[in-house]
């Protein structure tokens, strides 16, 4: 395979030479049968040179539908406290295979979410990092481990997707001293799903002092809601009807009361846009770790410590009723108070501005607009009886979403440009470790166009971007992820008759805290650059 070559050369040209870095390897003209292995351009997980140990948990070959099963032990010559937790995804697959959908939990509690990407037929292999240091609590005790990848196997898709995870535990010492973490990391109890709806319910320590919400939000599973950003008004005539139009918002409710708003992120898997070659080797943003939607439900709290499970609910805003597509799943960090064994407090005010949800329609000739604006805001204060004072906190979120979709005779061409800002500002008075004002600003955008020609060539020029600032936590610094493609074959012949060409580049940007900057490119499924 094309890898080990890469290999080989790599180590032939630090022997012979020099400094510098290897040559890199001359693309050919169209894709072959073989391609570089799959790889993002992001920084790996930082991790401390300390003892650790490594804990498999995972290690099947996922061919159907079902569950796999196996027990987690905490390693005992780790014993902690951590200053690091690192879960290490190993993926391999060849044949014929589509992109497939994926998730991990531990004890009930989602850690992982993920797509594949597609093989070629003499085999790829990829992995993923993720840091889980903010699962520790959960990790210190046996748990049940489930994962789930949905895989068809049979005479035309032969790809048996071979997972290995496992999870590291970094000793932490004076110099790398342990993670801060929640005092708990709760599940969703009762769990039902009805539509793009996910209910269920909470109960919270009676101490608890801080409340965070992760939701795994996700239009997937095939449809017209895992392309949702790209949905039309039925007035339209569009091929993937919903009224009013392709706003989304992914809400938390407590109690039957909108408690967070958020703007999912617009994922691409790696069959996306109609054009597998895109992504064959640079996956889209998020693609192999898909990251979950954080909320801070803290001004909450005086109504949830009474020790009563309290009804939680995940909604998304703007999917017609009834349609499925949507998976939500969603995690509860908790912060005790140690020094009490209750606290008490209430919500002091909570305001939920007006939805603005608005598509407008034009048509001319053959060519449709769609143009739409989406907007919302959330503004909470709570406060808490703590051991040591009042805490109060003041919680400001406002979502936007804009996008142009355009689309000719028969959807040819069929072109979006679209963006996202989910802004957030919470701003904690008193003595706690959270006291201070917090902000973040996410940005998503994307700008891509389908096209087939009269020769029945198929291109797809595509954009996406996800960026953020922020002032503290995983959000400190700045961000800037950014996806560029363009991929054309012809459609309706075998394979080997496509003649598919394609150019990739990802450019991974951090600033703050930690400075990174890589960027890898590619042409006809080899890597050029990084």
């Amino acid at each position: 395979m094309r890898r080990f070559t890469a290999i080989i050369a790599l180590a032939t040209a630090l022997v012979l030479g020099g400094a510098g870095a290897a040559h890199a390897a001359t693309p050919p003209a169209e894709f072959g049968t073989d391609w570089d292995d799959p790889r993002t351009a992001a920084p790996p997980v930082d991790k401390p040179p300390t003892p650790a140990c490594t804990v498999p948990i995972v290690d099947h070959g996922f061919a159907d539908f079902n569950t796999y099963v196996n027990a987690f032990v905490p390693p005992s010559a780790c014993p902690g406290p951590w200053a690091k937790v690192v879960l290490h995804l190993d993926g391999s697959v060849k044949g014929r295979q589509f992109d497939r959908l994926g998730w991990l939990s531990i004890g009930g509690v989602m850690v992982l979410k993920t797509s594949t990407p597609e093989p070629s037929a003499d085999g790829i292999a990829w992995s993923v990092e993720k840091d889980v240091s903010g699962y520790a609590p959960l990790l210190r005790s046996p748990q049940t481990v489930n994962m789930f990848l949905s895989n068809v196997v049979n005479d035309t898709f032969t790809g048996v997707l071979f997972i290995k995870v496992s999870l590291t535990f970094y000793q932490a010492d004076r110099a790398h001293p342990a993670a801060a973490t929640a005092s708990d990391v709760l599940p969703l109890a009762a769990p039902t799903q009805d539509g793009a709806d996910l209910t269920g319910t909470l109960t919270v320590p009676r101490n608890t002092e801080r409340l965070l919400a992760e939701v795994y939000a996700t239009g997937s599973g095939g449809g017209c809601e895992e392309f949702w950003y790209l949905t039309a008004p039925t007035s339209s005539g569009y091929s993937c009807p919903a009224d009013p139009g392709p706003y989304r918002e992914v809400q938390v409710l407590l109690d039957g009361r909108v408690a967070g708003i958020a703007a999912p992120f617009p994922h691409v898997y790696t069959g996306g846009w109609s054009n597998p070659f895109l992504w064959y080797v640079l996956p889209a943003p998020r693609a192999f770790d898909i990251r979950p939607v954080t909320y801070d439900l803290s001004p909450y709290l005086g109504l949830l410590t009474d020790g009563a499970p309290h009804h939680v609910s995940v909604h998304v805003v703007g999917v017609p009723a009834g349609q499925v597509g949507w998976d939500t799943p969603v995690n509860f960090l908790a912060w005790r108070d140690p020094h009490a064994t209750q606290v008490t407090g209430a919500l002091l005010a909570h305001r939920v501005g007006d939805l603005t949800d608005d598509s407008t329609v034009a048509v001319s000739g053959t060519d449709h607009t769609v143009t739409t604006h989406g907007a919302h805001d959330l503004t909470a204060v709570g406060f808490v009886r703590t051991s040591h004072g009042i805490v109060t906190t003041l919680l400001r979120q406002q979502v936007r979403n804009d996008s142009t979709h355009r689309w000719g005779d028969g959807e040819n061409p069929d072109g979006l440009t679209a963006t996202w800002t989910d802004e957030s500002l919470s701003l904690v008075v008193g003595h706690s470790a959270h006291t201070g004002l917090t902000r973040s600003a996410l940005r998503y955008a994307l700008d891509g166009t389908i096209t087939i020609d009269a020769a029945n060539r198929l291109t797809t020029t595509i954009t996406i971007t996800d960026a953020a600032d922020g002032t503290a936590g995983s959000t400190a610094g700045s961000l800037d992820d950014t996806y560029t493609g363009e991929a054309s074959f012809t459609l309706g012949v075998p394979r080997e008759q496509r003649h598919a060409t394609g150019t990739s580049r990802e450019r991974y940007r951090l600033s703050g805290p930690r400075h990174f900057d890589h960027t890898i490119r590619t042409v006809n499924g080899t890597v050029i650059e990084g």
